[in-house]
């Protein structure tokens, strides 16, 4: 199990982190996601096995939102 914290842009309400959180958590080996609006961040643990940080990524940006 590992955690990665992506900083995401773009999010500007609770609508915004709950796409954020859903992306993310469609995503197969994920296992908790915890999105911060004011942090403009999502933490994310997950099973490096199964998924990859760029897989992470691209699942937020699919989503409509930056990430750096």
């Amino acid at each position: 199990m590992a955690t990665e914290t992506i900083t995401v842009k773009g999010m500007t309400c609770s609508g915004c982190v709950n796409s954020v959180t859903k992306a993310l958590t469609a995503v197969e080996g994920v296992k908790d996601v915890n999105v911060e609006l004011e942090g403009q961040r999502a933490t994310v643990s997950y099973d490096e096995a199964k998924v990859t940080v760029d897989v992470l990524k691209r699942a937020v940006e699919d989503a409509g939102y930056d990430v750096e």
